[in-house]
């Protein structure tokens, strides 16, 4: 991958009010309304308790104006599951979601609807999240008219500078999105979100399916947005390489819960909760002597049943007794940098 540009805004200030505040987010997917048929099948004895998997377990997180927060976590952890409750596809079963200090829970309608545009999501397969009836001209177009952003006679100037804004040439609006490449797509993807107008984008594994050279360039272009137009970003990805050289400030999940978090140096630099080293030490490094990576040991547990106590102390060389019982907090042990280890309690 070529080298990315040094990002050209100063980090956000700690005491600015949040763009988007998650507030002990818990998300369980299978619950079961108490319906009249529920009640009638427990009634003889015929419901079964359904399957619940627990994807986000009172999970705090704070993007502020212009940060890029990078979030990471193995497949199955519930970073994708985070954004969509972030980009407000997915209602929390529990807990509280803020933009810009206003409870959506709170706010009418078109408040509401006017706080989700603020908020949009590129997502990891370009070609997938396109519908492909549809010419590029009218996917890019259809919801900025649709809530005002322009009229029928402007909507074609207006698509093609969003798609000029987001690399792609203008001229090529008329074609549906199989003649494009995958950069191509995940362009018009870029450009889609771009013309409602949006103060931040969750951007789930989206450099993921393409190529390395065609990852380069689409970062670069965050990155350019970012400079241009203000944007903030919740840039979820697998890739360490990538989440140090976009983000400010970095989270880090497990099964559901956050278990670190601290700007991007401090966490390159001083890793702190055992699953933080684990996955960093498995970062392949020119120069580095070692020609064997250790994986962590073990798998990620079911989401339908996750461990009690600290998640991640069945794979912990560093595990304690106390460790399978009691949830350890999130508190902070340096400035700006927190950790969920029970190695972090007082004496």
């Amino acid at each position: 991958m070529s080298a990315l540009p040094a990002s050209p805004m100063p980090p956000p200030s700690e005491g600015s009010t949040p763009l988007v505040d998650l507030r002990q987010i818990s998300m369980r997917f299978g619950e079961r309304a108490d319906g009249l048929l529920e009640r009638g099948l427990r009634r003889f004895g015929l419901a079964h308790p359904p399957a619940i998997t627990h994807a986000l377990d009172q999970v705090d997180l704070a993007v502020r104006p212009g940060e890029v927060v990078g979030l990471v976590g193995e497949s199955g952890c519930g970073k994708s599951t985070l954004g969509r409750v972030a980009a407000g596809l997915l209602a929390p079963s529990d807990g509280e979601v803020l933009v810009n200090g206003q409870p959506l829970a709170t706010l009418d309608a078109r408040a509401r609807l006017a706080a989700r545009l603020r908020v949009q999501m590129v997502f990891q397969d370009p070609f997938g999240s396109l519908n492909p009836r549809l010419r590029v001209a009218r996917i890019v177009g259809e919801a900025a008219r649709l809530h005002g952003l322009t009229d029928a006679a402007g909507e074609d100037d207006y698509v093609c500078a969003q798609l000029e804004r987001a690399g792609l040439d203008a001229s090529l609006r008329h074609r549906y999105p199989h003649q494009f490449s995958g950069g191509q797509r995940q362009r018009i993807g870029i450009a889609r979100a771009l013309a409602v107008q949006p103060a931040m984008l969750v951007c789930d594994e989206a450099v993921a399916a393409l190529d390395v050279s065609i990852q380069a360039q689409i970062l670069n272009l965050f990155m350019d947005l970012r400079a241009q137009l203000g944007l903030a970003y919740l840039f979820i990805s697998h890739d360490l390489g990538v989440i140090e050289h976009v983000s400010d400030r970095v989270v880090v999940m497990y099964l559901g819960r956050v278990v670190e978090s601290a700007p991007v140096a401090e966490l390159f630099a001083r890793p702190h909760h055992p699953y933080t080293r684990a996955l960093l030490d498995e970062i392949p490094r020119i120069g580095a002597r070692r020609t064997r990576f250790t994986p962590i040991r073990g798998e990620i547990p079911s989401p339908l049943a996750p461990p009690s106590g600290c998640h991640f102390h069945p794979r912990c060389p560093q595990a304690m007794p106390r460790c399978q019982t009691e949830v350890p907090r999130l508190r902070g042990i340096a400035f700006q940098h927190a950790s969920a280890c029970h190695l972090d309690d007082p004496a």
